[in-house]
Protein backbone atom coordinates (compact mmCIF):
# COMPACT_ATOMS: atom_id res chain seq x y z
CA UNK A 1 0.00 0.00 0.00
CA UNK A 2 1.17 3.65 -0.65
CA UNK A 3 1.99 5.27 2.23
CA UNK A 4 -0.38 8.14 2.52
CA UNK A 5 1.54 9.98 5.30
CA UNK A 6 4.40 10.28 3.07
CA UNK A 7 2.47 11.34 -0.37
CA UNK A 8 0.04 13.77 1.59
CA UNK A 9 1.19 16.53 -1.28
CA UNK A 10 -0.40 14.15 -3.95
CA UNK A 11 -4.43 14.23 -4.33
CA UNK A 12 -6.49 11.40 -4.28
CA UNK A 13 -6.36 11.15 -8.24
CA UNK A 14 -2.24 11.30 -8.16
CA UNK A 15 -2.47 8.54 -5.58
CA UNK A 16 -5.06 6.36 -7.49
CA UNK A 17 -2.84 7.02 -11.38
CA UNK A 18 0.23 5.72 -9.18
CA UNK A 19 -0.96 2.89 -7.87
CA UNK A 20 -3.09 1.90 -10.99
CA UNK A 21 0.18 2.19 -12.78
CA UNK A 22 2.04 -0.49 -10.43
CA UNK A 23 -0.69 -2.47 -10.43
CA UNK A 24 -0.79 -2.51 -14.83
CA UNK A 25 2.93 -2.80 -15.27
CA UNK A 26 2.90 -6.12 -12.76
CA UNK A 27 -0.30 -7.91 -13.26
CA UNK A 28 -1.14 -6.11 -17.11
CA UNK A 29 -4.56 -5.06 -17.91
CA UNK A 30 -6.19 -8.41 -17.72
CA UNK A 31 -4.59 -8.98 -14.38
CA UNK A 32 -5.07 -5.69 -12.61
CA UNK A 33 -7.91 -5.36 -9.94
CA UNK A 34 -9.84 -2.10 -9.10
CA UNK A 35 -9.88 -3.39 -5.70
CA UNK A 36 -5.94 -3.69 -5.67
CA UNK A 37 -5.60 -0.06 -6.59
CA UNK A 38 -8.34 1.29 -4.35
CA UNK A 39 -6.01 -0.78 -1.78
CA UNK A 40 -2.90 0.36 -2.39
CA UNK A 41 -3.99 4.06 -3.02
CA UNK A 42 -5.61 4.10 0.50
CA UNK A 43 -8.98 4.50 -0.62
CA UNK A 44 -12.28 3.21 -0.77
CA UNK A 45 -13.40 1.38 -3.94
CA UNK A 46 -16.25 3.67 -4.20
CA UNK A 47 -14.07 6.33 -3.73
CA UNK A 48 -12.00 5.05 -6.84
CA UNK A 49 -15.35 4.66 -9.05
CA UNK A 50 -15.58 7.90 -8.57
CA UNK A 51 -12.46 9.25 -9.94
CA UNK A 52 -12.29 7.03 -12.82
CA UNK A 53 -15.81 4.53 -13.40
CA UNK A 54 -13.77 1.98 -14.72
CA UNK A 55 -10.52 0.23 -15.19
CA UNK A 56 -10.63 1.33 -19.09
CA UNK A 57 -11.05 4.79 -18.64
CA UNK A 58 -7.85 4.43 -15.86
CA UNK A 59 -5.76 2.13 -18.41
CA UNK A 60 -6.19 4.61 -21.07
CA UNK A 61 -4.82 7.54 -18.84
CA UNK A 62 -1.82 6.31 -18.34
CA UNK A 63 -1.12 5.08 -21.18
CA UNK A 64 -1.90 8.55 -22.72
CA UNK A 65 0.13 10.03 -20.19
CA UNK A 66 3.33 7.78 -20.91
CA UNK A 67 2.83 8.68 -24.98
CA UNK A 68 2.71 12.06 -24.10
CA UNK A 69 5.96 12.09 -21.86
CA UNK A 70 7.58 9.71 -24.32
CA UNK A 71 6.86 12.12 -27.81
CA UNK A 72 7.45 15.53 -26.02
CA UNK A 73 10.60 14.34 -24.83
CA UNK A 74 11.63 13.41 -28.03
CA UNK A 75 10.18 16.78 -29.72
CA UNK A 76 12.36 18.68 -27.49
CA UNK A 77 15.15 17.08 -28.42
CA UNK A 78 14.66 18.11 -32.02
CA UNK A 79 13.48 21.38 -32.41
CA UNK A 80 16.59 23.73 -32.12
CA UNK A 81 17.34 24.06 -35.64
CA UNK A 82 20.89 25.05 -34.89
CA UNK A 83 21.79 22.15 -33.13
CA UNK A 84 24.59 20.08 -34.07
CA UNK A 85 24.66 16.04 -34.93
CA UNK A 86 26.13 15.62 -31.74
CA UNK A 87 23.81 17.22 -29.83
CA UNK A 88 20.74 15.95 -31.51
CA UNK A 89 21.84 12.17 -31.05
CA UNK A 90 22.76 12.36 -27.62
CA UNK A 91 19.69 14.10 -26.88
CA UNK A 92 16.97 11.83 -28.86
CA UNK A 93 19.61 9.26 -26.56
CA UNK A 94 19.33 10.64 -23.39
CA UNK A 95 15.69 11.77 -23.34
CA UNK A 96 14.64 8.32 -24.21
CA UNK A 97 17.07 6.45 -21.96
CA UNK A 98 15.65 9.08 -19.27
CA UNK A 99 12.41 7.57 -20.14
CA UNK A 100 13.13 4.37 -19.68
CA UNK A 101 14.95 4.83 -16.53
CA UNK A 102 11.48 6.17 -15.21
CA UNK A 103 9.52 3.75 -16.46
CA UNK A 104 11.89 0.43 -16.22
CA UNK A 105 9.11 -1.91 -16.26
CA UNK A 106 7.08 -0.42 -19.77
CA UNK A 107 8.59 -2.31 -22.16
CA UNK A 108 8.04 -5.64 -20.58
CA UNK A 109 4.27 -4.26 -20.06
CA UNK A 110 3.67 -3.33 -23.61
CA UNK A 111 5.04 -6.53 -24.54
CA UNK A 112 3.20 -8.94 -22.94
CA UNK A 113 0.01 -7.00 -23.77
CA UNK A 114 1.01 -7.21 -27.78
CA UNK A 115 0.78 -10.61 -27.17
CA UNK A 116 -2.35 -10.64 -24.46
CA UNK A 117 -4.22 -7.97 -24.71
CA UNK A 118 -3.87 -6.51 -28.11
CA UNK A 119 -7.06 -4.79 -28.16
CA UNK A 120 -5.99 -2.57 -25.53
CA UNK A 121 -1.97 -2.10 -27.37
CA UNK A 122 -4.07 -0.89 -30.09
CA UNK A 123 -5.17 2.26 -27.99
CA UNK A 124 -1.11 2.49 -27.38
CA UNK A 125 -0.27 2.21 -31.56
CA UNK A 126 -3.18 4.66 -32.56
CA UNK A 127 -1.82 7.30 -30.21
CA UNK A 128 1.75 6.48 -30.96
CA UNK A 129 0.64 6.59 -35.04
CA UNK A 130 -0.72 10.05 -34.43
CA UNK A 131 2.28 11.75 -32.88
CA UNK A 132 5.49 9.91 -34.59
CA UNK A 133 5.46 11.36 -37.64
CA UNK A 134 5.64 14.88 -36.13
CA UNK A 135 8.42 13.87 -34.62
CA UNK A 136 10.29 12.02 -37.54
CA UNK A 137 9.26 14.45 -40.24
CA UNK A 138 11.67 17.02 -38.22
CA UNK A 139 14.25 14.56 -37.71
CA UNK A 140 14.78 13.30 -41.17
CA UNK A 141 14.80 17.10 -42.34
CA UNK A 142 17.73 17.47 -39.96
CA UNK A 143 19.32 14.63 -41.09
CA UNK A 144 18.87 15.40 -44.85
CA UNK A 145 20.22 18.94 -44.37
CA UNK A 146 23.41 17.69 -41.93
CA UNK A 147 23.78 15.18 -45.02
CA UNK A 148 23.76 17.90 -47.48
CA UNK A 149 26.43 20.01 -45.81
CA UNK A 150 28.63 16.80 -45.35
CA UNK A 151 28.38 16.57 -41.43
CA UNK A 152 26.49 13.06 -41.54
CA UNK A 153 25.74 10.37 -44.05
CA UNK A 154 22.24 10.30 -45.38
CA UNK A 155 19.89 7.83 -43.54
CA UNK A 156 15.87 6.99 -43.36
CA UNK A 157 15.24 8.80 -40.10
CA UNK A 158 12.79 6.13 -39.62
CA UNK A 159 15.30 3.02 -39.58
CA UNK A 160 17.88 5.74 -36.98
CA UNK A 161 15.22 5.83 -34.70
CA UNK A 162 14.69 1.81 -34.47
CA UNK A 163 18.35 1.68 -33.93
CA UNK A 164 18.14 4.13 -30.95
CA UNK A 165 15.18 2.92 -29.41
CA UNK A 166 16.87 -0.73 -29.91
CA UNK A 167 19.66 -0.21 -28.37
CA UNK A 168 18.03 1.87 -25.45
CA UNK A 169 15.28 -0.65 -24.78
CA UNK A 170 16.59 -3.88 -24.87
CA UNK A 171 18.60 -4.07 -21.32
CA UNK A 172 15.07 -3.27 -19.77
CA UNK A 173 13.25 -6.08 -21.98
CA UNK A 174 16.00 -8.60 -21.04
CA UNK A 175 17.61 -7.13 -17.37
CA UNK A 176 17.48 -10.89 -15.70
CA UNK A 177 19.64 -12.52 -18.84
CA UNK A 178 21.78 -8.79 -18.77
CA UNK A 179 22.04 -9.01 -15.16
CA UNK A 180 23.12 -12.31 -14.81
CA UNK A 181 25.39 -12.91 -18.18
CA UNK A 182 27.19 -9.60 -17.40
CA UNK A 183 28.08 -9.72 -13.75
CA UNK A 184 24.79 -7.96 -12.45
CA UNK A 185 25.91 -4.86 -14.11
CA UNK A 186 22.20 -3.00 -14.07
CA UNK A 187 22.90 -3.41 -9.61
CA UNK A 188 23.42 0.57 -9.85
CA UNK A 189 20.58 2.02 -12.16
CA UNK A 190 22.12 5.23 -12.22
CA UNK A 191 25.98 4.57 -12.91
CA UNK A 192 24.22 2.07 -15.92
CA UNK A 193 22.34 4.02 -17.58
CA UNK A 194 25.59 6.74 -17.72
CA UNK A 195 27.50 4.36 -19.39
CA UNK A 196 24.59 3.17 -21.55
CA UNK A 197 23.95 6.65 -22.98
CA UNK A 198 28.21 7.19 -23.77
CA UNK A 199 27.89 3.63 -25.89
CA UNK A 200 24.90 3.92 -27.57
CA UNK A 201 25.87 7.41 -28.56
CA UNK A 202 29.21 5.97 -29.93
CA UNK A 203 27.26 3.58 -31.75
CA UNK A 204 24.99 5.62 -33.55
CA UNK A 205 28.01 8.34 -34.53
CA UNK A 206 29.63 5.34 -36.20
CA UNK A 207 26.77 4.60 -38.66
CA UNK A 208 26.16 8.26 -39.08
CA UNK A 209 30.19 9.11 -39.90
CA UNK A 210 30.16 9.99 -44.21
Amino acid sequence: MIDNSVNNNQTTEELILKAAEQEFMTKGFAGARTTSIAEAAGVTHAMFHYYFRTKEKLFDRIIAEKIKMLINGLLTSVTDRDMSLNELIKNIIDRHLNFLSANPDLPNFVTREIYGNPDKVKILLDKLIVNAPVFLNIFQEKIDRLAAEGVCRRVDARMLMLDIASLNVLPFLAKPIVNGALNNCMANMEEFIQIRKKENYDTIMRKLKP
